[in-house]
């Protein structure tokens, strides 16, 4: 059976390098606060102190950091991934990142002879403490063929969308969509509110609605008692929005939504509320609204 080498460990990376443990794989972990890591050592993974002593004799390499600056930091330095890397091994970069950066990243991987491939998944927390990601896969057919087992483990399905950086734009993507869901919701209850109607009933009248989404299913209940305990943060949603708002501007492309739901993440972030959930937009929304006197 293949070792494998993991690499960040916070809130998605911990429950599905857990998964891959509970597999029968051997992992190495690596992690810059190497205290997150420790509940992976005490369950059998070897805690390494660099990205290459974790990359050194592993086959299947993973990446799971929350933007492209902190993938840079691992790939980079005497220590760094890419020291670790020989001829053969795999690299799964699973970060959201900008489609260029992944294409750049997989040049620096192949020059040491090592293969490519950008995974982003779709989900949050929960769906990666179940095995219930998908996982949206940019790499060659083979390359993403070799890490199918990985994928079957970690997501309830795999798409292959083409090339390096194809991943990554598909990630870009869905997340568009789920921020512009979120701000929707939250809308449609804030105005629903002010002509009167009860908030229980609203969220009631979208789930029985052809608009109902497993979004309204899984975060009613934060809507309902203002509490945002994070599955997915504003500030990474932010992050990623802006990713795509940039990359429609080398696009050429115009991306209304887009762009009004970047700046109102962008507002949450900067009054305070980027570690909450993603759900927590409602309450930038309503706060801007109780400023406003009306």
């Amino acid at each position: 059976m293949k070792k494998l080498a993991w690499i960040g460990t916070g809130y998605m990376g911990l429950p599905m390098s857990r998964n891959l443990l509970k597999a029968g794989y051997s992992v190495n972990v690596y992690n810059r606060t190497a205290e997150k890591a420790r509940p992976l050592e005490q369950e059998g993974a070897v805690l390494t102190d660099s990205p290459q002593a974790a990359a050194v004799d592993a086959e299947v390499v993973f990446i799971m950091l929350t933007k492209g600056s902190a993938v840079e930091e691992v790939l980079e330095g005497e220590k760094g991934l890419l020291a670790g890397l020989s001829a053969g091994k795999i690299v799964v970069n699973m970060s959201t990142i900008a489609p260029e950066e992944a294409r750049q990243y997989a040049n620096r991987v192949e020059e040491r002879g090592a293969v490519y491939v950008d995974a982003p998944v779709s989900g949050s927390v929960a769906p990666a403490e179940n095995g219930q990601l998908v996982i949206l896969a940019g790499g060659t057919k083979d390359a993403v063929a070799l890490c199918e087992p990985f994928f079957d483990i970690l997501g309830k399905k795999t798409i292959h969308f083409g090339g390096v950086g194809a991943g990554s734009s598909a990630k870009l993507s869905i997340n568009l969509l789920l921020g512009v869901m979120a701000q929707g919701i939250s809308e449609s209850l804030l105005i629903g509110e002010r002509a009167g109607l009860d908030r229980a009933q609203l969220i009631e009248m979208i789930g029985e609605s052809a608009v109902n989404t497993p979004m309204l299913a899984g975060k009613k209940d934060m809507w309902m008692n203002e509490q945002f305990p994070a599955a997915f943060m504003v500030s990474l949603l932010s992050k990623d929005l802006g990713l795509l708002t940039a990359e429609a501007k080398r696009e050429g492309i115009h991306l209304p939504l887009a762009e009004a739901a970047d700046r109102t993440y962008a507002d949450a972030v900067r009054s305070g509320k980027g570690e909450l959930d993603m759900a927590g937009i409602w309450l930038e929304l309503k706060e801007r609204n109780e400023s406003s006197g009306k």
